[in-house]
Protein backbone atom coordinates (compact mmCIF):
# COMPACT_ATOMS: atom_id res chain seq x y z
CA UNK A 1 0.00 0.00 0.00
CA UNK A 2 1.10 3.56 -0.68
CA UNK A 3 0.24 6.78 1.10
CA UNK A 4 -2.36 9.27 -0.03
CA UNK A 5 0.15 11.68 -1.57
CA UNK A 6 1.56 9.00 -3.87
CA UNK A 7 -1.93 7.68 -4.70
CA UNK A 8 -3.06 11.16 -5.71
CA UNK A 9 -0.02 11.52 -7.97
CA UNK A 10 -0.75 8.20 -9.69
CA UNK A 11 -4.38 9.17 -10.22
CA UNK A 12 -3.23 12.42 -11.85
CA UNK A 13 -1.18 10.50 -14.41
CA UNK A 14 2.19 10.20 -12.69
CA UNK A 15 3.97 6.83 -12.91
CA UNK A 16 6.49 6.77 -10.06
CA UNK A 17 6.13 5.84 -6.39
CA UNK A 18 9.08 6.65 -4.14
CA UNK A 19 10.24 4.24 -1.45
CA UNK A 20 9.36 6.82 1.22
CA UNK A 21 5.71 6.78 0.06
CA UNK A 22 5.21 3.04 0.60
CA UNK A 23 3.30 2.25 3.78
CA UNK A 24 3.31 -1.55 3.57
CA UNK A 25 4.72 -4.01 1.08
CA UNK A 26 4.35 -7.78 0.71
CA UNK A 27 7.26 -9.57 -0.95
CA UNK A 28 7.18 -13.38 -0.61
CA UNK A 29 10.95 -13.80 -1.05
CA UNK A 30 13.10 -10.81 -0.18
CA UNK A 31 16.17 -12.50 -1.69
CA UNK A 32 14.36 -12.98 -5.00
CA UNK A 33 11.91 -10.06 -5.31
CA UNK A 34 9.26 -10.14 -8.04
CA UNK A 35 9.51 -7.90 -11.10
CA UNK A 36 5.86 -6.85 -10.78
CA UNK A 37 3.79 -5.78 -7.79
CA UNK A 38 0.17 -4.66 -7.45
CA UNK A 39 -0.20 -1.10 -6.14
CA UNK A 40 -3.06 -0.11 -3.84
CA UNK A 41 -3.98 2.97 -1.85
CA UNK A 42 -4.39 3.03 1.93
CA UNK A 43 -7.99 1.79 1.58
CA UNK A 44 -6.86 -1.23 -0.42
CA UNK A 45 -8.22 0.04 -3.76
CA UNK A 46 -6.12 -1.21 -6.67
CA UNK A 47 -4.29 1.55 -8.55
CA UNK A 48 -2.46 -0.69 -10.99
CA UNK A 49 0.62 -2.85 -11.49
CA UNK A 50 4.19 -1.60 -11.25
CA UNK A 51 7.76 -2.66 -11.90
CA UNK A 52 9.43 -3.15 -8.51
CA UNK A 53 12.92 -1.87 -7.67
CA UNK A 54 13.74 -2.85 -4.06
CA UNK A 55 17.01 -0.91 -3.81
CA UNK A 56 15.99 2.25 -5.67
CA UNK A 57 14.46 5.46 -4.34
CA UNK A 58 11.95 5.04 -7.17
CA UNK A 59 10.54 1.80 -5.81
CA UNK A 60 7.55 1.41 -8.15
CA UNK A 61 7.05 2.36 -11.81
CA UNK A 62 3.47 1.93 -12.95
CA UNK A 63 3.03 -0.07 -16.18
CA UNK A 64 -0.75 -0.56 -16.05
CA UNK A 65 -3.79 0.86 -14.29
CA UNK A 66 -5.08 -2.71 -13.98
CA UNK A 67 -3.86 -6.01 -12.53
CA UNK A 68 -1.32 -7.53 -14.93
CA UNK A 69 0.66 -10.77 -14.68
CA UNK A 70 4.01 -11.44 -16.37
CA UNK A 71 2.59 -12.82 -19.66
CA UNK A 72 0.25 -9.85 -19.84
CA UNK A 73 3.12 -7.47 -19.16
CA UNK A 74 5.25 -8.98 -21.93
CA UNK A 75 2.34 -8.54 -24.34
CA UNK A 76 2.02 -4.90 -23.26
CA UNK A 77 5.77 -4.43 -23.66
CA UNK A 78 5.71 -5.76 -27.22
CA UNK A 79 2.66 -3.73 -28.23
CA UNK A 80 3.95 -0.47 -26.72
CA UNK A 81 7.40 -0.90 -28.22
CA UNK A 82 5.84 -1.43 -31.66
CA UNK A 83 3.74 1.71 -31.18
CA UNK A 84 6.80 3.72 -30.10
CA UNK A 85 8.73 2.61 -33.19
CA UNK A 86 5.77 3.39 -35.45
CA UNK A 87 5.69 6.96 -34.08
CA UNK A 88 9.37 7.44 -34.98
CA UNK A 89 9.45 5.94 -38.48
CA UNK A 90 8.06 9.13 -40.12
CA UNK A 91 11.02 11.05 -38.62
CA UNK A 92 13.55 8.92 -40.51
CA UNK A 93 14.73 9.76 -44.02
CA UNK A 94 17.70 9.54 -46.35
CA UNK A 95 19.05 12.58 -44.45
CA UNK A 96 18.50 11.24 -40.92
CA UNK A 97 18.76 7.53 -40.13
CA UNK A 98 19.16 7.83 -36.34
CA UNK A 99 16.58 8.54 -33.65
CA UNK A 100 15.35 7.53 -30.23
CA UNK A 101 12.96 4.63 -30.69
CA UNK A 102 11.68 4.38 -27.12
CA UNK A 103 11.80 7.07 -24.44
CA UNK A 104 10.96 5.26 -21.22
CA UNK A 105 7.93 6.71 -19.40
CA UNK A 106 7.05 8.90 -22.40
CA UNK A 107 6.23 5.70 -24.31
CA UNK A 108 4.59 3.92 -21.35
CA UNK A 109 7.66 1.72 -20.92
CA UNK A 110 9.33 2.93 -17.71
CA UNK A 111 13.06 2.27 -17.65
CA UNK A 112 13.41 1.24 -21.31
CA UNK A 113 15.45 3.38 -23.70
CA UNK A 114 16.23 2.34 -27.27
CA UNK A 115 18.13 4.27 -29.93
CA UNK A 116 18.68 3.62 -33.62
CA UNK A 117 22.03 4.54 -35.17
CA UNK A 118 21.87 3.61 -38.83
CA UNK A 119 21.69 -0.18 -38.92
CA UNK A 120 22.45 -0.63 -35.21
CA UNK A 121 19.97 -0.53 -32.33
CA UNK A 122 21.20 0.04 -28.78
CA UNK A 123 18.93 -0.26 -25.78
CA UNK A 124 19.23 0.22 -22.05
CA UNK A 125 17.28 -1.38 -19.21
CA UNK A 126 17.27 1.16 -16.38
CA UNK A 127 14.91 -0.46 -13.87
CA UNK A 128 15.31 -3.65 -11.84
CA UNK A 129 11.92 -4.96 -12.92
CA UNK A 130 13.13 -5.05 -16.54
CA UNK A 131 16.24 -7.09 -15.79
CA UNK A 132 15.12 -10.45 -17.17
CA UNK A 133 15.75 -12.74 -20.13
CA UNK A 134 12.06 -12.57 -21.09
CA UNK A 135 12.15 -8.77 -21.37
CA UNK A 136 15.32 -8.86 -23.46
CA UNK A 137 13.93 -11.53 -25.75
CA UNK A 138 10.73 -9.53 -26.26
CA UNK A 139 12.64 -6.35 -27.08
CA UNK A 140 14.96 -8.10 -29.52
CA UNK A 141 12.06 -9.84 -31.28
CA UNK A 142 10.11 -6.62 -31.78
CA UNK A 143 13.15 -4.63 -32.90
CA UNK A 144 14.08 -7.30 -35.44
CA UNK A 145 10.56 -7.55 -36.81
CA UNK A 146 10.03 -3.78 -37.04
CA UNK A 147 13.45 -2.57 -38.19
CA UNK A 148 15.54 -5.53 -39.43
CA UNK A 149 18.73 -4.03 -37.93
CA UNK A 150 22.23 -5.29 -38.60
CA UNK A 151 22.78 -5.77 -34.87
CA UNK A 152 21.12 -5.17 -31.49
CA UNK A 153 23.21 -4.43 -28.42
CA UNK A 154 22.45 -3.67 -24.79
CA UNK A 155 24.57 -0.96 -23.26
CA UNK A 156 24.53 -0.79 -19.45
CA UNK A 157 24.41 2.47 -17.54
CA UNK A 158 26.90 2.08 -14.64
CA UNK A 159 25.16 4.63 -12.42
CA UNK A 160 21.71 3.11 -12.89
CA UNK A 161 23.10 -0.39 -12.45
CA UNK A 162 24.30 0.62 -8.99
CA UNK A 163 21.13 2.50 -8.02
CA UNK A 164 18.79 -0.23 -9.24
CA UNK A 165 20.86 -3.24 -8.17
CA UNK A 166 20.96 -4.63 -11.72
CA UNK A 167 22.82 -7.81 -12.61
CA UNK A 168 26.21 -7.67 -14.31
CA UNK A 169 25.57 -7.00 -18.00
CA UNK A 170 26.34 -9.34 -20.87
CA UNK A 171 28.44 -7.26 -23.25
CA UNK A 172 27.96 -9.60 -26.20
CA UNK A 173 25.47 -8.47 -28.88
CA UNK A 174 21.95 -9.76 -28.32
CA UNK A 175 21.46 -10.14 -32.06
CA UNK A 176 23.77 -10.08 -35.07
CA UNK A 177 22.68 -10.54 -38.66
CA UNK A 178 24.52 -13.17 -40.64
CA UNK A 179 26.45 -10.61 -42.72
CA UNK A 180 27.70 -8.59 -39.72
CA UNK A 181 31.13 -8.98 -38.13
CA UNK A 182 31.82 -7.77 -34.58
CA UNK A 183 29.19 -5.02 -34.27
CA UNK A 184 30.14 -2.35 -31.78
CA UNK A 185 33.77 -3.46 -31.62
CA UNK A 186 34.61 -0.58 -33.93
CA UNK A 187 32.94 2.68 -34.81
CA UNK A 188 30.11 2.99 -37.29
CA UNK A 189 28.34 6.00 -38.77
CA UNK A 190 24.88 7.52 -38.85
CA UNK A 191 23.21 10.53 -40.47
CA UNK A 192 21.65 13.56 -38.79
CA UNK A 193 20.30 16.36 -40.98
CA UNK A 194 22.41 15.09 -43.86
CA UNK A 195 25.67 15.13 -41.90
CA UNK A 196 27.72 12.03 -41.08
CA UNK A 197 28.52 11.34 -37.43
CA UNK A 198 30.76 8.67 -35.98
CA UNK A 199 29.32 6.32 -33.42
CA UNK A 200 30.92 3.78 -31.08
CA UNK A 201 28.59 1.45 -29.22
CA UNK A 202 31.16 0.98 -26.45
CA UNK A 203 31.85 4.61 -25.55
CA UNK A 204 30.35 8.09 -25.47
CA UNK A 205 27.48 9.59 -23.52
CA UNK A 206 24.02 8.03 -23.12
CA UNK A 207 23.79 5.16 -25.63
CA UNK A 208 26.75 6.56 -27.56
CA UNK A 209 25.65 9.93 -28.95
CA UNK A 210 23.21 12.77 -28.39
CA UNK A 211 20.11 12.56 -30.58
CA UNK A 212 17.85 14.93 -28.64
CA UNK A 213 19.52 18.07 -30.05
CA UNK A 214 18.99 17.13 -33.69
CA UNK A 215 16.35 19.77 -34.45
CA UNK A 216 18.21 22.38 -32.40
CA UNK A 217 21.37 21.76 -34.44
CA UNK A 218 19.41 22.64 -37.56
CA UNK A 219 17.74 25.64 -35.90
CA UNK A 220 21.12 27.09 -34.85
CA UNK A 221 22.41 26.70 -38.42
CA UNK A 222 19.30 28.27 -39.93
CA UNK A 223 19.25 31.24 -37.55
CA UNK A 224 22.98 31.84 -38.10
CA UNK A 225 22.33 31.92 -41.83
CA UNK A 226 19.40 34.35 -41.46
CA UNK A 227 21.19 36.73 -39.12
CA UNK A 228 24.47 36.39 -40.99
CA UNK A 229 22.99 37.43 -44.31
CA UNK A 230 21.20 40.39 -42.71
CA UNK A 231 23.58 41.72 -40.06
CA UNK A 232 27.01 40.12 -40.02
CA UNK A 233 30.11 40.76 -42.07
CA UNK A 234 30.01 37.61 -44.19
CA UNK A 235 29.16 34.29 -42.56
CA UNK A 236 30.41 35.39 -39.16
CA UNK A 237 32.48 33.78 -36.42
CA UNK A 238 30.84 31.07 -34.28
CA UNK A 239 31.67 29.34 -31.00
CA UNK A 240 30.30 26.01 -29.76
CA UNK A 241 30.84 25.66 -25.99
CA UNK A 242 30.78 22.11 -24.56
CA UNK A 243 30.72 20.88 -28.14
CA UNK A 244 31.12 17.15 -27.31
CA UNK A 245 31.48 15.47 -30.72
CA UNK A 246 30.76 18.60 -32.74
CA UNK A 247 26.99 18.58 -33.32
CA UNK A 248 26.37 22.33 -33.21
CA UNK A 249 29.84 23.20 -34.52
CA UNK A 250 29.46 21.18 -37.72
CA UNK A 251 26.02 22.59 -38.44
CA UNK A 252 27.33 26.12 -37.91
CA UNK A 253 30.34 25.41 -40.13
CA UNK A 254 27.92 24.93 -43.02
CA UNK A 255 27.01 28.65 -42.96
CA UNK A 256 29.71 30.49 -40.95
CA UNK A 257 33.20 31.61 -41.97
CA UNK A 258 34.99 30.62 -38.74
CA UNK A 259 33.96 28.10 -36.08
CA UNK A 260 35.57 27.08 -32.79
CA UNK A 261 34.51 24.19 -30.57
CA UNK A 262 35.41 23.89 -26.87
CA UNK A 263 35.23 20.75 -24.77
CA UNK A 264 37.04 19.33 -21.73
CA UNK A 265 37.28 15.84 -23.27
CA UNK A 266 40.15 15.17 -25.67
CA UNK A 267 38.49 11.91 -26.76
CA UNK A 268 35.31 13.77 -27.70
CA UNK A 269 37.26 16.37 -29.68
CA UNK A 270 39.07 13.63 -31.57
CA UNK A 271 35.71 12.22 -32.63
CA UNK A 272 34.55 15.75 -33.49
CA UNK A 273 37.56 16.19 -35.79
CA UNK A 274 36.82 12.90 -37.52
CA UNK A 275 33.20 13.99 -37.91
CA UNK A 276 34.41 17.21 -39.51
CA UNK A 277 36.67 15.30 -41.89
CA UNK A 278 33.77 13.03 -42.91
CA UNK A 279 31.70 16.11 -43.84
CA UNK A 280 34.46 18.32 -45.25
CA UNK A 281 32.83 18.75 -48.65
CA UNK A 282 29.74 20.27 -47.02
CA UNK A 283 31.60 22.70 -44.76
CA UNK A 284 31.99 26.42 -45.47
CA UNK A 285 34.44 26.89 -42.59
CA UNK A 286 37.27 25.06 -40.92
CA UNK A 287 36.69 24.21 -37.25
CA UNK A 288 39.27 24.79 -34.53
CA UNK A 289 38.90 22.44 -31.56
CA UNK A 290 40.03 23.70 -28.14
CA UNK A 291 40.46 21.36 -25.18
CA UNK A 292 39.89 22.87 -21.75
CA UNK A 293 37.52 24.02 -19.02
CA UNK A 294 34.73 26.07 -20.59
CA UNK A 295 34.39 28.42 -17.61
CA UNK A 296 38.07 29.32 -17.58
CA UNK A 297 38.33 29.69 -21.34
CA UNK A 298 35.28 31.95 -21.54
CA UNK A 299 36.56 34.07 -18.67
CA UNK A 300 39.94 34.47 -20.35
CA UNK A 301 38.52 35.18 -23.78
CA UNK A 302 35.85 37.64 -22.62
CA UNK A 303 38.45 39.52 -20.54
CA UNK A 304 40.75 39.61 -23.59
CA UNK A 305 38.01 41.13 -25.77
CA UNK A 306 37.35 38.17 -28.09
CA UNK A 307 34.26 38.67 -30.28
CA UNK A 308 31.86 36.24 -31.96
CA UNK A 309 28.73 36.52 -34.05
CA UNK A 310 27.16 33.28 -32.81
CA UNK A 311 27.67 31.33 -29.57
CA UNK A 312 26.07 28.05 -28.53
CA UNK A 313 26.11 26.98 -24.88
CA UNK A 314 25.26 23.28 -24.41
CA UNK A 315 26.71 22.30 -21.03
CA UNK A 316 26.13 18.97 -19.27
CA UNK A 317 23.41 18.71 -16.64
CA UNK A 318 24.51 20.93 -13.75
CA UNK A 319 21.64 19.88 -11.47
CA UNK A 320 21.27 16.15 -10.91
CA UNK A 321 19.00 16.83 -7.91
CA UNK A 322 16.70 19.61 -6.75
CA UNK A 323 19.24 20.54 -4.06
CA UNK A 324 21.81 21.27 -6.78
CA UNK A 325 19.65 23.83 -8.59
CA UNK A 326 21.05 26.91 -6.83
CA UNK A 327 24.60 26.04 -7.79
CA UNK A 328 23.51 25.06 -11.30
CA UNK A 329 21.90 28.45 -11.86
CA UNK A 330 25.13 30.17 -10.84
CA UNK A 331 26.95 28.06 -13.43
CA UNK A 332 24.43 28.86 -16.16
CA UNK A 333 24.61 32.56 -15.34
CA UNK A 334 28.41 32.61 -15.53
CA UNK A 335 28.48 30.90 -18.93
CA UNK A 336 25.76 33.14 -20.34
CA UNK A 337 27.33 36.30 -18.89
CA UNK A 338 30.65 35.55 -20.56
CA UNK A 339 28.96 34.65 -23.85
CA UNK A 340 26.92 37.87 -23.83
CA UNK A 341 30.07 39.92 -23.28
CA UNK A 342 31.68 38.34 -26.35
CA UNK A 343 28.78 38.62 -28.79
CA UNK A 344 28.72 41.39 -31.34
CA UNK A 345 25.54 43.44 -31.75
CA UNK A 346 23.04 41.44 -33.76
CA UNK A 347 24.67 38.23 -32.63
CA UNK A 348 23.04 34.87 -32.01
CA UNK A 349 23.00 33.12 -28.62
CA UNK A 350 21.69 29.56 -28.41
CA UNK A 351 21.70 28.54 -24.75
CA UNK A 352 20.63 25.13 -23.45
CA UNK A 353 19.97 23.28 -20.22
CA UNK A 354 19.46 19.52 -20.00
CA UNK A 355 18.83 19.63 -16.23
CA UNK A 356 15.26 18.48 -15.54
CA UNK A 357 15.36 20.21 -12.14
CA UNK A 358 16.05 23.59 -13.78
CA UNK A 359 12.78 24.89 -15.20
CA UNK A 360 12.40 26.91 -18.36
CA UNK A 361 11.35 29.90 -16.27
CA UNK A 362 14.49 29.59 -14.13
CA UNK A 363 16.71 29.35 -17.21
CA UNK A 364 15.08 32.40 -18.79
CA UNK A 365 15.41 34.40 -15.56
CA UNK A 366 19.07 33.42 -15.29
CA UNK A 367 19.83 34.53 -18.86
CA UNK A 368 17.89 37.76 -18.30
CA UNK A 369 19.95 38.46 -15.16
CA UNK A 370 23.17 37.78 -17.08
CA UNK A 371 22.03 40.18 -19.80
CA UNK A 372 21.49 42.94 -17.23
CA UNK A 373 24.96 42.39 -15.77
CA UNK A 374 26.49 42.38 -19.27
CA UNK A 375 24.60 45.52 -20.28
CA UNK A 376 22.99 43.73 -23.22
CA UNK A 377 19.44 43.54 -24.52
CA UNK A 378 18.30 40.11 -25.70
CA UNK A 379 15.36 39.32 -27.95
CA UNK A 380 13.76 35.89 -27.81
CA UNK A 381 13.57 34.26 -31.24
CA UNK A 382 12.48 30.76 -30.19
CA UNK A 383 11.87 28.54 -27.20
CA UNK A 384 12.82 24.99 -28.12
CA UNK A 385 13.10 21.56 -26.51
CA UNK A 386 14.18 18.07 -27.43
CA UNK A 387 13.55 16.60 -30.87
CA UNK A 388 10.20 14.92 -31.55
CA UNK A 389 11.63 11.46 -30.92
CA UNK A 390 11.94 12.54 -27.26
CA UNK A 391 8.25 13.33 -26.64
CA UNK A 392 7.00 15.34 -23.69
CA UNK A 393 4.04 13.97 -21.72
CA UNK A 394 2.35 16.84 -19.89
CA UNK A 395 1.64 14.99 -16.64
CA UNK A 396 5.15 13.50 -16.56
CA UNK A 397 7.39 16.55 -15.98
CA UNK A 398 10.57 14.44 -16.10
CA UNK A 399 10.06 13.98 -19.84
CA UNK A 400 10.59 17.72 -20.42
CA UNK A 401 14.23 17.98 -19.46
CA UNK A 402 15.88 19.80 -22.39
CA UNK A 403 15.37 23.54 -22.77
CA UNK A 404 16.84 25.63 -25.56
CA UNK A 405 16.56 29.41 -25.98
CA UNK A 406 17.41 31.04 -29.29
CA UNK A 407 18.20 34.71 -28.73
CA UNK A 408 19.31 37.75 -30.71
CA UNK A 409 21.67 39.98 -28.73
CA UNK A 410 21.79 43.75 -29.21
Amino acid sequence: MINRRAADRLRSGYLWVYASDIETIEVPDADNPPALLPVADSRGLLLGTALYSPSSQIALRLISREAVDEPGWLQLLAARLRSAIARRKPLLSDQTNACRLCFSEADELPGLVADKYGDLVIFQLLAKGLDSAAVRETCVRVLREELAPRAILERPDPRMRELEGLNAPNLEPLYVSEDTDKPGAAGTHFLLNGLVFEYDANSGQKTGAFLDQRDNYAAARDWAKKLGSAKWDGGGRALDVCCYQGGFALHLAQVCDQVTGIDASRASLEVAERNFAANRSRMQAEVDWVEGDAFQILRDWSDAGEKFDAIVLDPPAFAKTRRAVEGALRGYKELNLRALKMLRSGGLLVTCSCSHHVSLAELEATVASAAVDAGRRVRLLERRGAALDHPVVLNLPETEYLKCLVLEVE
